[in-house]
């Protein structure tokens, strides 16, 4: 996890931002309370890092429920596209040392862990889709169980036709539409 920390102002920023978010999309978080939100963020500052370098690189987070069982807030990317920001990325480092030509500049699983966030799992994806149509036109890596990436693959996720599709793909692949989605416990 991060240990970076914003300025205050960049502290009071990201707060107003997801403040805002907040309350336009009340219906992904009903009978939440943004100031006990706020105020668990508040008391740990490098969750505020992660909210704010999910927002620069276009994943729109917000609160999207609430682990009983752990006290826990979920964020999520709710970008209606995959975050532009983290596009053209093959799926972890290994596929992207693998790659003879033409290899990209980045990869899913490193970018996640620089920001100190996770990539959604294939639950929840689904639940996201749950509380509205993203990746209409793009594509998000999304985590892929050990026996899969060992044989090379890795599985990435969309939402076409009404439908949550999920894919396998060489892990070494990337593409311009195809980017990832994370999610940060607060």
């Amino acid at each position: 996890m991060s240990t970076m920390k914003l300025t205050e102002n960049g502290n009071a920023t990201i707060l107003e931002i997801l403040k805002v978010r907040f309350n336009q999309n009340i219906d992904r978080h009903k009978g939440f309370e943004w100031n006990a939100i706020e105020n668990r963020l508040k008391d740990d500052p490098s969750k505020l890092w992660s909210l704010n370098a999910m927002e620069k690189s276009g994943g729109e987070p917000d609160v999207v429920d609430f682990d009983l069982e752990k006290g826990e807030y979920l964020f999520f990317d709710c970008s209606a596209e995959s975050p532009t920001g983290r596009r053209s990325a093959c799926y972890d480092h290994e596929a992207q040392e693998s790659r003879k030509k033409f290899k990209p500049d980045n990869n899913a699983c490193d970018l996640a862990a620089a920001m100190g966030v996770n990539i959604l799992n294939e639950e929840q994806y689904r639940y996201l889709q749950k509380l509205g149509k993203f990746d209409a036109k793009t594509s998000s890596w999304i985590q892929t169980p050990y026996a899969i990436r060992k044989l090379g693959g890795a599985l990435f996720a969309d939402f076409r036709y009404n439908h949550v599709f999920i894919y396998h793909n060489g892990a070494d692949s990337y593409y311009a539409a195809r980017g990832f989605r994370a999610s940060l416990r607060v």
